[in-house]
């Protein structure tokens, strides 16, 4: 259920507790994640995974956010054929920066109270409020104003309202469109699977370690995706915490025999032992 906005006639804001709201916390770890996760990048570092940060870095932050959510739909400074308008807010959606409605209703009142009370983000609060905290302090946005009371061009538009009901899902979406596409044409090959399977980095860091692809295909049976150290596994790490408590068993893993089995050293050796 929607939380409404309660507006502070006085223009002042009076003292408040910290709350803490699902969306909070939901944004705080993906963004804690995404950062700390890219410590790791270097030790799988190819220029595919960087061509693709940059196409979707274009898709999503130019087409989505500058011209999208921004200038199109936040001032209405051009209009667009509907099929480009909702292509390009779709785009917009994938920079985890919350639904359109969401981002236009929080930038146009930035523009009616900018640098006062009213203002969503306003710098009065300090440098690191009005940089990035505010957007892990959603009841705070409440308490400034009306949210989604300045939106109902779009509320009227049910693509609008069908993005906002359903944005977690589409995160997923892109996810899983990514993982079956990018890791078999784009990252690294460790094991010789005698397919186009990749690892990337990148889709791990987004699917809790289903990116890590070659070495699934290489040993489809394990519990493990991410063999190395630096490879991380969301998902590896809850298995071995259910294991931990009794709750997962017969936890599978390849044997190192298997390893050397399918590692392309292995490979090249045959090749060079094998009759002329």
């Amino acid at each position: 259920m929607e939380i409404p906005y309660i507006l502070n006639e006085n223009g002042s804001d009076d003292h408040r507790s910290r709350e803490w709201h699902i969306r909070d916390i939901y944004y705080a770890l993906l963004l804690l994640s995404v950062h700390v996760l890219c410590v790791f990048a270097p030790a799988t570092f190819n220029w595919s995974a960087v061509w693709l940060t940059i196409v979707l870095g274009v898709l999503t932050g130019l087409f989505g956010i500058a011209l999208s959510y921004h200038r199109n739909l936040t001032h209405s400074s051009f209009k667009l054929p509907k099929y480009l308008e909702y292509l390009f807010a779709y785009f917009g959606l994938h920079a985890l920066q919350g639904d359109p409605m969401y981002w236009v209703s929080i930038h146009r009142y930035h523009h009616k109270s900018t640098d006062k009370h009213l203002d969503p983000h306003s710098p009065i609060e300090g440098f690191w409020f009005s940089y990035m905290n505010w957007m892990f302090d959603y009841c705070y946005l409440v308490h400034k104003g009306k949210i989604y009371g300045n939106v109902g061009d779009l509320m009227k538009q049910r693509y609008y309202r069908f993005l906002r009901k359903t944005l977690v899902f589409h995160y997923y979406l892109l996810a899983t469109i990514l993982y079956t596409f990018v890791c078999h044409n784009w990252g690294h090959q460790a094991w010789n699977t005698g397919d186009l399977s990749k690892n990337n980095w990148f889709i791990a860091l987004i699917t809790f370690g289903e990116g890590w692809h070659n070495n699934h295909h290489a040993f489809e049976y394990s519990a493990r995706a991410g063999m190395e150290w630096w490879q991380v596994d969301m998902t590896w790490y809850v298995i071995k915490l259910l294991e931990y408590f009794g709750l997962a068993t017969n936890v599978k893993e390849p044997s190192e025999m298997h390893k050397q089995k399918m590692s392309f050293k292995n490979a090249c050796n045959e090749i060079y032992e094998a009759p002329s």
